[in-house]
């Protein structure tokens, strides 16, 4: 991986942005619920045992984690978390204040299976140990369509091996988006990675002949997917399984 983010020696730099300093400085009824920069990564391989949900417990042997990357203000994560509390959700997005307002919803609705990371996505091997991740979700990442805008393409040959070692023992990816030749892109560098990955599910039109598919409603579909479905847009969709 070239970017220079994923180099043990980055840094995230300070920022002026007035969530940055909300993040830094988190009031009592949101400590725990939220961390940002390399906070994110003061607890690799341990994020099981930090959730408000588990402090102080003896966890079963395995209880599943999602990680959700570029989740914005957690209008799935926090559906999910909800609606499953045996299960632990962390939701990552770039956005300072989307996360600040998570954290504050999940405090809100008492959601205590939830934690908020603002960090980059090419960090993730520093935020999470190998098979620590059970389930990996990219919805509708930026698909960078310009030629000069290609190389910031998150999804790349690159970062899928990295995520790779992330994933437990049968641990699933699943990416979605609206753009069709991102989503060949993505499926160029999925095939000439046969040997780490297997496609289990593969898509160009998700929700085809479904005839109530504007109805549905999150976190079945997220926020974007309920528009481009209204505009008639496929859905393209692909779930990959890490090989052992």
């Amino acid at each position: 991986m070239s970017r220079s983010v994923s180099s043990p020696e980055f840094r995230y730099a300070p920022s002026k942005n007035i969530y940055w300093e909300k993040l830094k400085k988190l009031p009592e009824d949101l400590k725990g619920l939220a961390y940002t920069d390399h906070d994110t990564e003061s607890r690799n391989g341990e994020w099981r045992n930090h959730f408000p949900a588990t402090l102080g417990k003896a966890l079963p042997a395995r209880i599943p984690l999602h990680v959700e990357v570029g989740c914005n203000a957690g209008h799935v994560c926090l559906e999910w978390a909800r609606q499953n509390p045996n299960a632990l959700y962390i939701g990552i997005d770039w956005k300072f204040k989307q996360i600040y307002r998570l954290a504050e919803k999940s405090s809100k609705f008492q959601v205590r299976n939830l934690l908020a990371f603002r960090a980059n996505a090419d960090r993730l091997p520093f935020m999470f140990a190998q098979g620590e991740i059970d389930f990996l979700h990219m919805f509708f990442p930026d698909p960078w369509p310009k030629k000069a805008q290609k190389k910031n393409r998150t999804a790349d040959r690159d970062w899928l091996l990295s995520i790779a070692p992330l994933l437990s023992d049968q641990g699933v990816f699943h990416l979605k988006t609206d753009h069709a030749e991102y989503f060949e892109f993505i499926l160029e560098n999925l095939n000439s990675l046969s040997d780490t990955f297997e496609i289990l599910e593969m898509t160009r039109d998700l929700h085809a002949g479904n005839p109530n598919a504007k109805a549905l409603t999150i976190p079945t579909v997220t926020l974007f997917e309920r528009l481009f479905i209204k505009d008639g847009l496929p859905i393209h969709s692909v779930k990959v399984r890490r090989k052992p």
